[in-house]
């Protein structure tokens, strides 16, 4: 007898796609269902069972995981449904707000199941390695009766009973992510105004983005004490600093909207009194007042 339990996956874009797989891949019934019905083709040629509705698609399966656009694809996918939620742990990998996550989970709830709230951390090319990671929140007690399920995809990195924290640790990830690459994108663009290729530029560019761990772990103790000293550094002299690169960039003839907001920033955080402190100073502008 196999210990291997069989799944539901709804949503088939590349990211249910690749979850699917990696169950087959592992040994697990997969139940498939997706609006537009031949995205489960491949699928089923390897093995899956395609539902006929959504409705069938939860009831073959206590475990079921979602793979949408966001919330508001949930409903539209399951309120059709919703009878046949009672019983089945639904875990949502969709992204969306943390707020919309636990107004979400209420829902199923309140309908009878039990919802996780995943948020994966890599795109559908890291699905099915277990270096791979997956934020999950919700009732500690489902988590750790599916973690081995859920261990097909990624490995699971439980962060406690509040479905909005797996929601917000991605979100963490998605700020930091959009912005870093965004700032590469800004640095290509201005090296194309000078002549240089994007490959000309990328051993500095990833030296600078593997030199930020130190920076982080220096500024997080302080940031979390208060303390924005101006010791190490100063917000007047960062303002110089960021004001020559969006200076460098217009005499370039490239977009400055990224370097003209990263300015605006510090000459907000100047106004407000802190062109001693350090430039840290800058997250008590961003902070819920």
């Amino acid at each position: 007898m196999s210990d291997k339990r069989p799944v539901t996956v709804i949503g088939l874009g590349p990211m249910g796609q690749a979850m699917a797989g990696a169950y087959l891949d592992a040994g697990h019934e997969v139940t498939v269902w997706n609006r537009t019905p031949s995205r489960a083709d491949a699928l089923v040629e390897r093995g899956a069972v395609r539902a006929g509705t959504a409705e069938e698609a939860l009831r073959a399966n206590e475990l079921v995981i979602l793979s949408l656009t966001d919330y508001e694809a949930m409903y539209a996918v399951l309120e059709p449904a919703a009878h046949a939620l009672r019983g089945r742990v639904v875990v949502n990998l969709s992204s969306d707000t943390p707020e919309k996550t636990r107004a979400g989970a209420r829902w199923i709830t309140g309908h009878g199941g039990v919802h996780l709230t995943g948020g994966v951390t890599v795109p559908p090319s890291g699905i099915g390695r277990p270096e791979s990671s997956t934020f999950y929140s919700g009732p500690g007690g489902a988590f750790e009766a599916h973690r081995a399920t859920l261990e097909v995809l990624t490995s699971a990195d439980y962060r406690g009973e509040d479905p909005g924290l797996a929601a917000l640790y991605y979100q963490i990830g998605m700020v930091m992510f959009w912005t870093s690459m965004l700032s590469y994108w800004q640095a290509i663009a201005l090296a194309d105004a000078n002549g240089l290729k994007a490959a000309d530029i990328l051993p500095h560019a990833t030296q600078t983005m593997a030199d930020m761990p130190g920076f982080q772990e220096f500024y997080a103790a302080r940031i979390d004490a208060g303390d924005h000293t101006g010791d190490v550094d100063r917000l007047a002299m960062g303002l110089a600093s960021v004001e020559h690169v969006l200076h460098t960039n217009a005499d370039a003839g490239v977009d400055t909207a990224l370097p003209a907001a990263v300015v605006d920033l510090f000459r907000r955080a100047m106004d407000a009194g802190h062109a001693g402190d350090s430039f840290s100073s800058i997250v008590e502008l961003m902070k819920k007042k």
